[in-house]
């Protein structure tokens, strides 16, 4: 029986750096496959970045081949990838 909805492929990417938006991290996931939408967390009033953001993949290869990579790096800095928790 069909949910009526497609499976999300969502990574949670930890440890930002602050110069980095959500453009620079759909550039940098896209390396892997066809990036449905990236988002960088920033703080509303400061307008500052939470170092956090969110990666969606359109397929599961491209989201498989960036959360079984061992380690990610964006200017200079180890990133913490993980597939994200998903609430039903």
């Amino acid at each position: 029986m069909s949910t009526g909805f497609a499976r999300s492929y969502k990574l949670f990417v930890g440890n930002l750096p602050w110069t980095i938006g959500s453009k620079e991290l759909r550039t940098y996931f896209s390396k892997y496959g066809h990036v449905a939408n990236a988002e960088v967390v920033f703080d509303r009033q400061l307008g500052l970045s939470k170092h956090y953001g969110f990666v969606v993949f359109s397929q599961r290869d491209a989201f498989n081949s960036a959360s079984n990579q061992n380690t990610h790096f964006l200017e200079g800095r180890v990133l913490t990838v993980q597939r994200a928790n998903e609430s039903p």
